[in-house]
């Protein structure tokens, strides 16, 4: 296995820049998922990973060696892709032995890794099978084996799950995340499904309009993201962002009006905003209770999704915006005026360019005070 290293790399079509000196280590037998919006650039960054795409600047190593102008064939790299191209006139064990005929290996260890991806992919069962003949997780399953019997130094895949079913992209990320942990392989991954990331990765790189705009644990994003823009994108339902103007600073303290609906108090950094100033107040819906008097917030219920053992209540505020509850069990009722009272220590907030002033140490203390 190998690193994989990007310093200042570039991406140019003409003159549109879609890749803006992109720089990250990836650590070897780390999985990393590359996450953004869609036409964010994560793709092609991929692809240029491979070989796919030359590159326009910068360096890319892997295994700590340049491969700018190495061919994809000689990266040591296997990519698996959103659609299977699977050779559908050939059975299971003549696609996943499809590259290693060609590069000449012997007959006797094309047969060993095939049958050991086979087993380790549960398809041992389907190896004279054609693709036809079988759905879509094990048709998957077929690619991933013709990347692993390869023996690549980096798996790189992109958007691997989109093409299947909501129920079956749940348990293909699970055996994703169980073959990384048995193989212990590098492994880049491209998903637009913040959910995908969340789950599967060691370290998310979130990317939007060819920037990296934040490299860390799905825990650290999700908790100290730098921007509005990681913060809304990163969480299911998504962090609730609101506009507000700062009324009040006391030390590393600060509290934002949310036009007439109340007022959220979160941390900040000493002098990284000043009374007056417009801001952007995030808060996790799971960091919402409703009350029955007064609350932080206030507004009137225009939905309630009942899930079962929750439901997201959707509360409209007299600034025109809606902000999102998690509670336990049944919601109110549409209609309803409620109270909202932020969990201490839980309020992000954000200067008007959307960059956190966050003081962490002070959050973290005000959550464990709040606990």
């Amino acid at each position: 296995m190998a690193s994989v290293t990007l310093r200042n790399v570039a991406k140019r079509y003409g003159l549109v820049q879609v890749i803006n000196d992109a720089s990250l280590d990836i650590e070897d037998g780390e999985f990393v998922v590359f996450v953004g919006p869609s036409g964010c650039g994560k793709s092609t960054l991929l692809r240029m990973i491979a070989g796919l795409e030359p590159i326009s600047g910068g360096e890319l190593s892997i295994g700590g060696h340049m491969v700018n102008n190495v061919a994809a064939r000689d990266r040591g790299i296997a990519m698996v892709f959103q659609s299977y191209a699977l050779y559908p006139h050939m059975t299971v064990a003549e696609n996943m032995e499809f590259g290693l005929v060609n590069v000449g290996t012997p007959k006797d260890e094309i047969k060993h890794r095939v049958a050991a991806a086979a087993e380790t992919l549960q398809i041992a069962h389907l190896l004279q099978r054609k693709p036809k003949d079988m759905s879509g997780g094990q048709r998957q399953r077929v690619a991933i084996g013709r990347a692993i019997v390869r023996q690549p130094r980096v798996f790189l895949f992109d958007e691997p799950l989109s093409n299947l079913d909501a129920a079956l992209r749940v348990q293909m990320r699970t055996e994703l995340a169980k073959l990384h942990q048995k193989l212990r392989a590098t492994m880049v991954y491209v998903t637009h499904d913040q959910t995908e990331a969340m789950t599967m990765a060691d370290r998310i790189v979130v990317l939007r309009a060819g920037i990296i705009e934040q490299v860390g644990t799905p825990i650290e994003l999700y908790e100290r993201p730098v921007n509005a823009f990681v913060a809304g994108f990163l969480g299911s339902p998504k962090m609730n962002l609101v506009k507000g103007t700062v009324t009040s600073l006391q030390g590393g303290t600060v509290t934002a009006t949310i036009g007439t609906s109340g007022c959220l108090t979160g941390s900040c950094r000493v002098g990284a905003i000043f009374a007056g100033d417009d801001v952007t107040v995030g808060i996790r819906p799971e960091h919402l209770q409703l009350v029955s008097g007064s609350g932080d917030l206030s507004g009137v219920v225009e939905v309630v999704e009942n899930l079962g053992n929750l439901s997201l209540v959707y509360v409209a505020l007299e600034s025109g915006e809606t902000i999102v509850c998690e509670t336990r069990g049944r919601g109110p009722k549409p209609g309803e005026n409620v109270g909202l009272r932020a969990d201490k220590g839980a309020v992000h907030v954000f200067d008007r360019h959307g960059v956190s002033v966050v003081d962490h140490t002070l959050k973290a203390a005000a959550m464990e005070g709040g606990a």
